[in-house]
C-alpha cells in the first residue's frame, strides 16, 4: 500500500461542509473539518490534544473548533485560543492540534495529505466546467478498493468488453487498433488510434452516426484519472475523476462529467446519471472481490501485459511519490503498441 505525501486530495463538496464540523479520513488519518469566521474552511487532525477525544464530537464556536469534552478552543492553524477556568495565555505549543493546508475550488473542499506545512503548489483544476456549448454532471462515489486498484480499473480497456458488456464495448466485434503511451514524470497517458464507435449503448449515445474516435486515457499524479472521447467538432465527453483514499481498501470517487454532444442536453443529463452509476456499481462489486481476494491470500500477485496500458506505470509513480523521490525525467517517453478492442 502507498502513502501519498505532499499531494492535495478531496475531503468533502462545499455544500458539504456547513456550520458542524464534519469527520473524514485520509490515507487512515482521521481529520475534522470546519469553517472559520471568514467561511473559509479548515482541517485538523481529528484528536483534542488535551485529552485525546475527537475533535468532531465538538462544534464551531465564532470560527474555532471546539472541543466537546472540555471546551478548548483551536483556530484553522491548530492554534489554541482558549482553555475554560485557566488563568493565563493559552497559546503553548503543546497545546496545538494538528493542522492541515486547505482550498475550496469548484465547489470542492481540498486538504493536503503532509501536516504542518505550506504546500508548494495548488489542487487540480477540472478541465471545461465553464466552456461554452457544456454540460456538467457531478457525483461522489465510494468503492472497496485501493486508490490503485480503482485508478487502473478506470483507465483498463480491456474489461469494458466483458464486465460492461453491451454498454461500452462487446466481446464478439473486435477491431485491432494502435496505442501510443506517452510516460513523463508526472503523469502517463495513451492515446488508441483508429478506434470505431463501439457498438455499445455509450457509444452509441456519443456518436450517433458512428465514426472514428479520439481515445485518450490519462492518469494525473496524485489521483487523477481521465477518460476522454471526441468524434469530429460536435461529440466531446470528458469524465475527471480525483479520488480520495480513504484508507487501504476504502477509497472515494468524486467524480466530473462533462460533455458537448449533437443531441439536446435537457434530453441527456437525465440518460448519463443512471447509466453511469450502473457502470461504477459493476466496478465496485468486482473490486470488492478483487479486495477481498488479496486479503484472504495476504498479498497482492498481478501478471500484467502490454494490454494492461497504464496499470504498471501508475503504480510505479505512485510507488516514487511514496517513497518521495524526486520525479524522473521531465521528458516524455513514447511507446507505441497493438491491441484489440
Amino acid at each position: 500500500m502507498v502513502r501519498l505525501p505532499h499531494s492535495w486530495f478531496i475531503l468533502c463538496t462545499s455544500s458539504e461542509l456547513g456550520d458542524k464540523p464534519l469527520a473524514r479520513m485520509l490515507q487512515g488519518s482521521p481529520l475534522v473539518l470546519f469553517r472559520t469566521a471568514e467561511g473559509k474552511p479548515a482541517a485538523l487532525a481529528d484528536r483534542c490534544p488535551h485529552r485525546n477525544v475527537p475533535l468532531s464530537l465538538g462544534r464551531v464556536v465564532k470560527g474555532q473548533l471546539q472541543c466537546g469534552y472540555h471546551g478548548w478552543r483551536f483556530d484553522s492553524s491548530g492554534q489554541c485560543r482558549a482553555v475554560p477556568g485557566l488563568i493565563g495565555e493559552p497559546e503553548a505549543k503543546s497545546r496545538c492540534a494538528t493542522w492541515h493546508a486547505t482550498r475550496e475550488q469548484e465547489g470542492f473542499v481540498w486538504v493536503y495529505s503532509t501536516p504542518g506545512v505550506e504546500p508548494s503548489h495548488e489542487p487540480y483544476r477540472f478541465p471545461l466546467l465553464d466552456a461554452p456549448g457544456y454540460s456538467t454532471v457531478r457525483r461522489t462515489l465510494r468503492a472497496g478498493g485501493s486508490l490503485h486498484a480503482l485508478l487502473e480499473n478506470t483507465l483498463d480497456v480491456p474489461h469494458t468488453s466483458f464486465l460492461h458488456g453491451g454498454l461500452f464495448r462487446t466481446e464478439k466485434q473486435r477491431h485491432e487498433i494502435d496505442v501510443v503511451v506517452r510516460r513523463s514524470a508526472h503523469q502517463v497517458e495513451a492515446e488508441y488510434i483508429g478506434e470505431p464507435r463501439p457498438e455499445g449503448l455509450v457509444g452509441r449515445l456519443l456518436a450517433p452516426g458512428g465514426g472514428v474516435l479520439q481515445h485518450f486515457d490519462r492518469f494525473l499524479m496524485p489521483s487523477i484519472a481521465q477518460v476522454e472521447y471526441r468524434l469530429g467538432a460536435d461529440s466531446h465527453l470528458m469524465v475527471t475523476s480525483a479520488m480520495t483514499p480513504v484508507d487501504d481498501w476504502d477509497t472515494l470517487v468524486y467524480a466530473v462529467v462533462t460533455f458537448r454532444l449533437p443531441l439536446p442536453h435537457w434530453l441527456i443529463k437525465p440518460f448519463i446519471t443512471p447509466v453511469a452509476l450502473h457502470i461504477f456499481k459493476q466496478d465496485a462489486r468486482i473490486l470488492e472481490r478483487q479486495t477481498e481476494t488479496i486479503r484472504r491470500f495476504g498479498s497482492e500477485t498481478f501478471a500484467s501485459t502490454e494490454v494492461d496500458v497504464l496499470g504498471p506505470s501508475i503504480l510505479r509513480l505512485m510507488r516514487q511519490a511514496g517513497r518521495e523521490q524526486p520525479p524522473g525525467s521531465l521528458e516524455v517517453q513514447e511507446t507505441r503498441l497493438k491491441m484489440q478492442v
